[in-house]
């Protein structure tokens, strides 16, 4: 837009935002996100917006207030209308899952590849004094950890769980 003033300026007639029922807890809860400095910024921001919507602030001004589009504070109001009464507050205010294809490893097989590495290669019978990618992949093969790896998932993991650039060490 070319007049930033204009942004919040919508030809289209007010309408009555649905209102948002938070429970003395969720409020707690919700004001304690947006207090604690380690929460992540979207997750933050989707408190202030629940916060203001339970305090009755329309979804312009909130969108104003946040520098959001009202269409931000709209989808926000709603899913955190449509969620289960059991849900926690941060579940609530989750991004919704994203298509794509599932993992192709589950968590306990990636921890189980991890806590190979520091293991010495010389207790798998490797004649190796070190992890390399390949051999970390064919004895996860061996054991039966997975069907199937190949050693660039191996260094994948090992980057993710913030082990050194260099392969897992055979000392542990």
């Amino acid at each position: 837009m070319t007049n930033p003033e204009q942004r919040w300026e919508v030809a289209m007639p007010l309408l009555a935002a649905e209102p948002v029922t938070v429970s003395p807890e969720q409020r707690e809860e919700l004001e304690h996100l947006v207090r604690t400095h380690s929460t992540p910024q979207q997750l933050a921001l989707r408190a202030r917006i629940m916060l203001l919507a339970a305090d009755g602030v329309g979804v312009r001004e909130s969108a104003e207030e946040l520098d959001v589009w009202p269409r931000t504070v709209r989808r926000w109001r709603k899913r955190w209308r449509k969620a289960a009464g059991g849900v926690s507050v941060p579940e609530r205010l989750a991004d919704a899952p994203r298509p794509g294809a599932p993992a192709s490893y589950t968590p306990e097989q990636i921890c189980a590849i991890v806590a190979m590495t520091c293991e010495k290669p010389e207790a798998s019978d490797r004649p190796i004094s070190h992890w390399s990618q390949r051999e970390i992949a064919d004895e996860a093969k061996r054991r039966g950890l997975v069907p199937n790896i190949s050693q660039r998932s191996v260094g994948r993991f090992l980057k993710k769980r913030l082990t050194s650039n260099r392969i897992a060490s055979g000392t542990g």
